[in-house]
């Protein structure tokens, strides 16, 4: 499991802020990373790489390591996306869809894993 580096409440804190409309660096920076967080400890591995510019990117899922390169599963997106995804408030194939988010290799599907949590 990889180590937390963001605690849950600040965390929490910085997603309910996004959620209701601070988009402040810092609080969008921290959300982001925490939810990348949860997706790493909800569903361990390196067999798909899921990337949020400019604030992170995590591995994820069980299957081939991989060590140096382009991993065999990419899931690109940028953090408003990543934030309404993995709180519910935008659907996986919506998001397809609409060209929001890039997903390429055998992996790269996350609608059984979002959201990540919800916000009430």
């Amino acid at each position: 499991m990889a180590k937390r580096r963001i605690p849950a409440t600040d965390g929490l804190a910085a997603v309910r802020g996004a959620l209701a409309g601070d988009s402040t660096r810092q609080t969008i920076a921290t959300a982001t990373r925490f939810l990348l967080e949860e997706l790493a400890e909800l569903a361990p591995g390196n067999a798909l790489e899921v990337r949020v510019p400019p604030f992170g990117a995590t591995q994820c899922l069980p299957g081939p390591r991989h060590t140096r390169g382009t991993p065999p599963g990419v899931v690109e997106t940028d953090p408003a996306t990543w934030i309404a995804l993995a709180t519910g408030g935008l659907g996986w194939e919506d998001a397809l869809a609409a060209a929001r988010v890039s997903a390429s290799g055998v992996r790269a599907d996350l609608a059984a894993l979002l959201p990540l949590i919800r916000i009430s």
